[in-house]
């Protein structure tokens, strides 16, 4: 049963990660744009068990040490993807009324994008990343949620298909 989740989940995170290189990453958003790879791995993460999220968090954050437009440093995001991810469907795992509505799900991965970001820049700030002034970094961080709070309704009917697709153990008729 892993080899088929895992067969199937691989695809759909390189899919996804290419999207977001060769297309997204292309748009010049005021605020700092949206990442859809990162809002695909938290809503993957939120929709997963906690040992699952984590994997997904592992491999979400290895894509995206290894993105050309990445300026940490190398295992950076891995980290804090693991984290995020593992906290994230914690969370989210006893609580159906998060999972069940895609409003709550909409400003719960808003919320977590946000968190993840202010963790990235402080611990970028401790491996002496070089981050610009605290307003330019409010002003992104910020902008980055807003985005995702507008594009996570748009992706969201799309990624829990592609979840249900790649984890779903039921057998159909």
């Amino acid at each position: 049963m892993i080899t088929r989740q895992l067969s199937l989940s691989a695809p759909i995170f390189i899919l996804i990660y290419g999207v977001q290189e060769v297309i997204v990453n292309q748009f010049r958003l005021p605020g700092g744009g949206f990442s859809v790879f990162l809002i695909f791995s938290l809503v993957w993460a939120i929709l997963s068990t906690p040992e699952v999220a984590a994997v997904s968090g592992f491999a979400s954050g290895l894509f995206m040490d290894l993105s050309p437009s990445s300026s940490g440093a190398i295992g950076q995001w891995t980290l804090i993807l693991v984290a995020s991810s593992y906290i994230i469907s914690f969370l989210g795992s006893g609580n159906e009324n998060i999972k069940s509505n895609p409003v709550g799900v909409t400003f719960f991965i808003s919320a977590a994008v946000f968190l993840t970001e202010i963790t990235y820049v402080i611990s970028g700030a401790l491996l002496g990343v070089q981050t610009g002034s605290f307003g330019n970094v409010l002003f992104t961080t910020v902008g980055i949620s807003l985005w995702t709070l507008v594009m996570t309704p748009i992706c969201l009917p799309v990624f829990s298909w592609l979840h249900d697709l790649a984890l779903d153990t039921r057998s159909k008729i």
